[in-house]
């Protein structure tokens, strides 16, 4: 027998096709937290409807790194016990987040908010790079520049695009150790592995 597609309700249908939109829930999922969420109080379903609504209309992006934030600037930014002539450049928020989980990375970051794919018709003024160029053009310091991309063709793509935008004005651009991958394995590599891979990076080489 298939998935039901009569639902009881509209109101019902409707949640259940919201959850379902979400990446990796299927129908059947969408429909056992639709019925999860009737059965809670309705001052939680209020809670949870609130605070995605949070997400389109009270999320900022930090002026200086592109990171999520309450305000103009992230709390990492604003950190001055954070090593500011260290930048760390990154494909998401969600690498970010992976690399702070490790607790030995103690520099800065740059959210690129995505990777060059002319297949997907990103191109470089889709992403971050500019920003990067400004940033690096306002410091009063010698910056180390450390590509965290991934090792694709499009992570090589891009990191070698960077690298020629910043070679003059970075006095150091380099790579974590290639023992991980970078982008969407880098949620699933362990703290010790991705912390080693940081630490022990090596200088840029582009081929």
């Amino acid at each position: 027998m298939g998935f039901m597609t009569d639902f009881p309700s509209k109101v019902l249908q409707d949640a259940v096709e919201a959850i379902g939109s979400l990446p990796g829930v299927s129908s059947r999922t969408a429909l056992r937290h639709a019925l999860h969420l009737l059965r809670q109080p309705a001052e939680n379903i209020h809670h949870f409807a609130e605070s995605i609504d949070a997400l389109a209309d009270k999320v900022q992006y930090c002026s200086e790194c592109n990171m999520i934030s309450d305000g103009p600037r992230c709390g990492i930014c604003d950190d001055k016990s954070r090593d500011h002539s260290i930048i760390c450049v990154v494909e998401s928020v969600r690498d970010v987040m992976s690399i702070e989980a490790t607790g030995q990375y103690h520099g800065v970051y740059h959210v690129l908010g995505g990777i060059i794919s002319p297949m997907d018709g990103i191109g470089p003024a889709d992403i971050a790079v500019e920003p990067l160029v400004e940033r690096l053009s306002r410091a009063e310091g010698p910056v180390e520049v450390i590509l965290a991309l991934s090792g694709d063709v499009e992570g090589e793509t891009t990191a070698f695009y960077i690298y020629r935008k910043i070679a003059g004005l970075a006095s150091k651009v380099s790579t974590p150790a290639r023992g991980l991958g970078f982008g969407d394995d880098l949620e699933y590599a362990d703290s010790l592995t991705l912390g080693r891979s940081i630490a022990n990076r090596q200088e840029f080489r582009p081929e």
